[in-house]
């Protein structure tokens, strides 16, 4: 839902790939991302068609788990400021390999032919804004040592798809540079390398119809007998679980400072109310009520910017006790 483009990237090259692999090898060929044939006999084309299908089928795999795991940043940035982002790391990307190939023979002394093929240049780019702009919020720890985040899983699938070729450590170093490229402010790269609005207009006219999903139902059953009131409290019991992990150290300090126990229950308030059909039937008085902690306008100002409403916003921060990661995770799964 709302991520045309994504599915689009997660359909179509999968779907070729796994064709090229069981119905039309002999195709294969056109497909390699040959970088000898691309600079003796200028075979740009092969820049385009090898850099766009991956023939292995476990990069196709783990590739396509991460595009739908970075489907957030279209969903929050806009198809056409994220189509702009991949384009500019696919262009840089191409530099850069050239570019770290002829480094590497210079250095080391070996000659690179062909690299691994696939859409890996701007997959390994999109870890930069994953990085820097995606909280961190705690889910486990292991061995009481080794915290388990909701970012875990993504990192894992990007050491996979890392160690699964010889030289796909070229592709990724470049991937890592343009998105960084791309991201800085000072480069201004962004301004450049950017989809026109015409061409958005004609994409979204043509395309986006046909890879456009309707936005999920809300209210799904779990089980036979099951309300509404129930699977919606049933998945505010589980946010607030979650929640609670992430914020127990701050709790218990609250707790010391207090000396007393800690009201579980009276965490969230505003938040519940705004999801809960119930709520109003079982509200607390006003000396319940815990007072709203003073919010930040900085980090109000960078909810905005993510594309929250200022009222979400502050009621985030205020309910979370102005945590800036607790409150833009809430936001985000709701």
């Amino acid at each position: 839902d709302k991520a045309p483009l994504s599915k689009s990237l997660l359909l179509v090259p999968s779907a070729i790939s796994i064709l090229l692999t069981l119905l039309f090898q002999h195709y294969q060929k056109f497909f390699a991302y040959n970088l000898q044939a691309i600079k003796e006999d200028f075979q740009i084309w092969r820049l385009v068609c090898g850099r766009t299908v991956c023939l292995d089928l476990k990069d196709t795999f783990c590739s396509s788990l991460l595009i739908y795991n970075f489907r957030i940043f279209e969903r929050r940035y806009g198809s056409r400021k994220f189509s702009s982002f991949l384009l500019g790391a696919w262009m840089l990307s191409a530099l850069f390999d050239l570019l770290l190939v002829e480094l590497a023979q210079h250095i080391f002394g070996f000659t690179i032919n062909s690299l691994p093929s696939g859409f890996l240049g701007p997959v390994f780019a999109l870890f930069v804004p994953f990085y820097c702009s995606i909280p961190r919020v705690q889910v486990t720890q292991v061995l009481g040592h080794f915290s388990i985040t909701n970012k875990t899983l993504v990192y894992i699938l990007g050491l996979q798809l890392l160690t699964s070729g010889s030289y796909i450590w070229i592709l990724a170093l470049s991937g890592l540079i343009s998105g960084i490229c791309y991201n800085s402010s000072i480069l201004k790269v962004h301004q450049i390398l950017c989809v026109p609005s015409w061409v958005a207009k004609i994409f979204s006219w043509t395309l986006e119809p046909i890879f456009s999903s309707a936005e999920p139902t809300n209210e799904i059953r779990v089980g036979m007998g099951a309300t509404v009131d129930i699977q919606r409290q049933q998945r505010m019991e589980l946010l607030d679980r979650q929640i609670m992990m992430s914020q127990f150290a701050q709790m218990r300090r609250q707790r010391q400072q207090q000396g007393g126990m800690i009201n579980w229950n009276r965490l969230f308030p505003p938040l519940r109310h705004r999801h809960n059909a119930n709520y109003q039937d079982h509200r607390p008085s006003d000396q319940e009520t815990p007072p709203h902690a003073e919010v930040s306008e900085e980090q109000v100002a960078r909810l905005m910017e993510m594309g929250f409403s200022r009222g979400d916003a502050l009621e985030a921060l205020r309910a979370s006790n102005n945590d800036l990661n607790v409150a833009t995770n809430f936001l985000l799964q709701h």
